[in-house]
C-alpha cells in the first residue's frame, strides 16, 4: 500500500510541476502574474520546511540524510541543489556555444 501511496504522491508532484512549468512558459501576462502571485509563496515556503529540516545539528550533520551508520555532513545534497537552482543558476555559465542552440547564436561581427 505504501508503494501505491508513494507512486501517486510522485505522480502528483511531477503533474503539478509540469502544468507549472507550461504556464510559465506559455501563459499570457494576466495569467503569468495570477499564478506567480498564488504559487511563488507556496513554493517558497515549501522550499523553506525542506531546508529547515536539513538543517545541520551541532555536530554540523544533517539530521535527514544521516544515518545511524553514515553521518552526513553540511552542507548536504539538498541544500547545494537548493542553492545551485535558487541563487547559482541566474550566474551559471553558458553552455558552450556549440552545445547551444542555433537560434541563442549570435551572428559574429565581421572582422575588418
Amino acid at each position: 500500500m505504501d508503494t501505491i501511496l508513494g507512486q501517486v504522491l510522485r505522480d502528483a508532484v511531477w503533474e503539478r510541476l509540469d502544468v507549472l512549468s507550461e504556464l510559465a512558459n506559455r501563459a499570457d501576462a494576466p495569467s503569468l502574474l495570477s499564478v506567480a502571485r498564488s504559487e511563488l509563496p507556496r513554493l517558497t515556503a515549501g522550499w523553506r520546511t525542506l531546508l529547515t529540516a536539513h538543517e545541520p545539528d551541532e555536530r554540523g550533520n544533517c539530521p535527514e540524510c544521516s544515518t545511524w551508520l553514515r553521518q552526513r555532513k553540511a552542507p548536504c545534497a539538498v541544500w547545494r541543489s537548493a542553492y545551485e537552482h535558487l541563487v547559482a543558476g541566474g550566474l551559471a555559465p553558458r553552455p558552450a556555444r556549440h552545445l547551444r542552440p542555433a537560434q541563442q547564436l549570435r551572428r559574429a561581427a565581421p572582422v575588418p
